[in-house]
């Protein structure tokens, strides 16, 4: 009876210290990322806003969002460098083929059919 409180502390604090050096780990990757931002590297923002870098300063960076549209963001607020996306040419759209995933409009009769079925 009297380990059952030792153990039931160190049962606590075990995952507790585990996850605060899991959360000081990630800080400190974003940081990094952060502090290696450079021109031409697209992001994307804290808000969900895509945008590519044009300049950068000690705390700022100006992100081009659209055509000669650029707005200037915290550094803090960058929370990823996009890299290349390869998905765009492997869905299979530019050979003009006709796919499964096509969307097909169905009737209302239809629709209510599908719903319904045990």
């Amino acid at each position: 009876m009297e380990l059952l409180f030792p153990l039931l502390l160190v049962a606590l604090l075990v995952p507790m210290f585990l996850g605060v050096r899991r959360q000081k780990r990630e800080a400190e990757k974003v940081a990094s990322m952060q502090d290696n931002l450079k021109v031409g590297d697209q992001v994307v923002t804290t808000s969900g806003l895509y945008g590519t870098v044009v300049e950068l300063d000690d705390t700022t960076v100006d992100l081009e969002i659209a055509e000669d549209v650029v707005t200037t963001w915290l550094r803090q607020a960058i929370r990823e460098v996009r890299t290349e996306e390869v998905g765009a040419e492997e869905t299979g759209t530019e050979t003009g083929g006709s796919d499964a995933t096509d969307a097909v409009e169905e009737s209302a009769e239809q629709t209510e059919t599908r719903l319904t079925k045990d």
